[in-house]
């Protein structure tokens, strides 16, 4: 499993705030999928394209845009806000402090979805529980068909041993009936 680095929840943000925008937007879908990622993936694709548009120096390999950019960002989404807003509200989340310049899109998402960013920055990087689940349940039925043909494959050799020994004792009391016979001719 993925993991950040750092020794607490903001160094972790911090390592997250490193990575590319893309991986930042696939950070927080794999962490949020049951909760909005199934429901709104297909605007982050939307998010990564802007992002990639409005990042001029490293496109979508960039992890930040400044604060004009990101008003810019905000305005394309319909979520228009002034920069005392965005600064109060990105301040709101607890997720950073001091002034805000430079904006990773991670600090957009935990203000827009209202995102736990404690859980994000220790989120498993993908929901597989019902995966897993149905692995469990299928190791459960090879488990108890290995059984089944564990106990066939014994009774499979206890009967071969019996019939080997049926045929050595036929055997035996087929020789001993051509020896009697051998024998009888010869007196004759």
């Amino acid at each position: 499993m993925a993991r950040l680095a750092g020794a607490n929840d903001f160094e972790k943000l911090k390592s997250l705030c490193l990575k590319t925008h893309k991986e930042q937007l696939v950070w927080f879908l794999n962490g949020f999928w049951n909760e909005y990622g199934q429901r709104d993936a297909e605007n982050f694709w939307k998010y990564a394209l802007k992002l990639k548009e409005l990042d001029l120096q490293k496109g979508l390999d960039g992890n930040e845009l400044d604060e004009l950019s990101m008003h810019r960002f905000l305005e394309f989404f319909k979520e228009t806000m002034t920069v005392a807003e965005m600064r109060d509200n990105l301040r709101s989340t607890g997720a950073i402090q001091g002034n805000v310049r430079m904006i990773p899109i991670s600090h957009i998402l935990i203000f827009k979805y209202r995102a736990d960013w404690h859980y994000l920055v220790n989120a498993s990087q993908g929901d597989n529980r019902a995966e897993i689940e149905e692995a469990q349940r299928k190791l459960d039925q090879v488990q108890a068909a290995f059984k089944q043909a564990e106990a066939a494959s014994a009774e499979a050799k206890r009967a071969l041993r019996e019939a080997e020994a049926r045929e050595a004792d036929s055997k035996a009391r087929e020789a001993n009936a051509r020896a009697k016979e051998a024998d009888a001719k010869a007196r004759e």
